[in-house]
């Protein structure tokens, strides 16, 4: 700490969040909070993995190579190795392309997709151990939890950069991806709080593609991975950042949210209470904002309710999760691709009413092929979505929905969802979050390779490391992806 820097009532937001990053490293977390990462990491894996033959991904992937060169870290789900900011860039995009990750409902984001797949890369890197992994990625997806948790207006019912069509996963994954690996990298208080001004001025991202489609969303936590290791690397190196580059009348809450923001709530409670202790982990490979409508549907199927036999359906959700999953209408109930189908409540209801696969609906479900399937179009286009300003007030500390569908009989089936499967009131359990592993990474590991990544995630708390677990990850030889059953 430098003679110069202010006291602790009037201290930049950085130079506070540095040094409870420092502390966290330097003293180490709970038991608790380590296999809870340990847990987050296991899913990173696994959604990384079903997403390894996936356009984007390639596309993503194709580009590092044509950067050239090779370096020490892993690209999941293969043997090849890049250097660490180009890793990170690959291992992103996995990481968020099938809108499997998890989630933090207050804050409005996906915590994981770009901070794990940062801190892997940095860890394989420097040989870090598996404890000094976890507590990197603990403290990176904090730090992105309760920015994006700044940003949340209660007035409005929703977090700022949604309402402004910005990507706060992405924006706010950049400063927890650069805290993340500047621990790793073993930076002190000034560097750490250098990696954060730095990587303030590289986050994006807009949502427009939720809408209209466009595959750079799925490139969105790539990039913030790739940005925060550079962040990272550049603050080591020397570069600095405005020490109030956060709440500063030109800085990040004022840039990207206006005068609405509460910056000081990035340090309510901090070290206290652990916002990452709430991140929820997705069933359901599509957009969150979709579960609760999934699970009624699935519901309803469970009591008789029949897909062919429903005539007419109305899905009742928050006004903000309608503007991701309701609008445009027309759009959502003929999805034009695989992936605007997974953002589409209509098209989501109809295929858990027709009957889906894995945990209920599964990726199957959301090929472009499925999305232009005859029963599954019809079927949606007899489901409206409509905002409902009842269930305004649950979000998005919960996701909650109503689905009343009529059926041929003249009989009329109503469900209602306070909170979705995997959030509060209603985590997966242990053996649910393994059986998601085990079909993720079932498309594109050797068989029982699954286990052993299993086993070696599980170990990480008390030792391991991250280049023992994407040695695993990595097929020893090329071959045809068999996809999950459906069954």
């Amino acid at each position: 700490m430098t003679a110069t820097r202010p006291g602790p009532a009037t201290e930049p937001l950085v130079h506070r969040l540095a040094a409870f990053a420092a502390g966290a490293r330097d003293r180490g977390l709970p038991a608790r909070l380590r296999a809870e990462a340990a847990e987050r990491v296991l899913d990173c894996l696994g959604n990384s993995l079903l997403a390894r033959d996936e356009t984007a991904p390639r596309a993503v992937l194709a580009v590092a190579r044509d950067w050239g060169g090779t370096g020490p870290a892993h690209v999941i789900g293969s043997p090849e190795k890049l250097a660490v900011p180009a890793a990170a860039l690959v291992n992103g995009t996995l990481a968020h392309a099938m809108d499997f990750d998890d989630s933090h409902m207050l804050s409005v984001l996906h915590p994981s997709a770009a901070v794990i797949p940062a801190a892997l890369a940095v860890a394989e890197a420097t040989g870090a151990s598996g404890p000094q992994l976890l507590d990197a990625v603990t403290v990176g997806t904090e730090v992105c939890i309760r920015l994006g948790i700044a940003a949340y207006d209660p007035d409005l019912g929703n977090s700022l950069f949604f309402e402004r069509g910005q990507h706060a996963t992405s924006i706010c994954g950049t400063l927890g991806a650069a805290v993340a690996a500047a621990m790793l990298l073993g930076a002190d208080e000034d560097t750490l709080g250098a990696a954060l001004g730095i990587a303030a001025s590289t986050g994006a991202g807009l949502l427009e593609a939720n809408r209209t489609g466009g595959t750079v969303k799925r490139v969105h936590c790539g990039w913030a991975a790739h940005a925060g290791v550079a962040a990272a690397q550049l603050a080591r190196a020397g570069i600095t950042g405005p020490p109030t580059v956060l709440e500063g009348r030109f800085g990040f809450f004022q840039a990207w949210c206006g005068d609405r923001a509460r910056p000081e709530a990035v340090l309510d409670g901090l070290g206290e209470h652990w916002e990452t202790s709430e991140i929820i982990v997705k069933p359901y490979p599509c957009n969150h904002f979709t579960h609760p409508g999934i699970d009624a549907a699935l519901r309803l199927r469970a009591l008789g309710v029949r897909g062919e036999d429903v005539v007419h359906g109305e899905l009742r959700v928050p006004t903000a999760m309608h503007r991701t999953i309701g609008e445009p209408g027309p759009a959502k109930a003929t999805p034009a691709t695989g992936y605007a189908a997974a953002f589409s409540g209509p098209f989501t209801v109809a295929t858990a009413l027709l009957g889906g696969g894995g945990l209920g609906v599964w990726f199957d479900d959301f090929t472009d092929a499925a999305a232009h399937d005859p029963a599954r179009r019809t079927l949606a286009g007899l489901i409206r979505c409509v905002p409902d300003p009842a269930l305004d007030p649950l979000f998005p500390t919960r996701l909650p929905a109503v689905l009343r569908v009529g059926t041929r009989d003249g009989q009329t089936h109503e469900i209602q969802v306070e909170t979705s499967k995997g959030g509060p009131d209603a985590p997966l359990t242990t053996t649910e979050k393994e059986r998601k592993f085990r079909l993720s990474a079932g498309t594109a590991l050797p068989p029982g390779r699954a286990d052993a990544v299993l086993r070696a995630v599980r170990a990480l708390p008390e030792g391991g490391s991250a280049t023992a677990v994407l040695a695993l990850c990595s097929p020893e030889a090329a071959r045809e992806p068999s996809r999950p059953s459906a069954a």
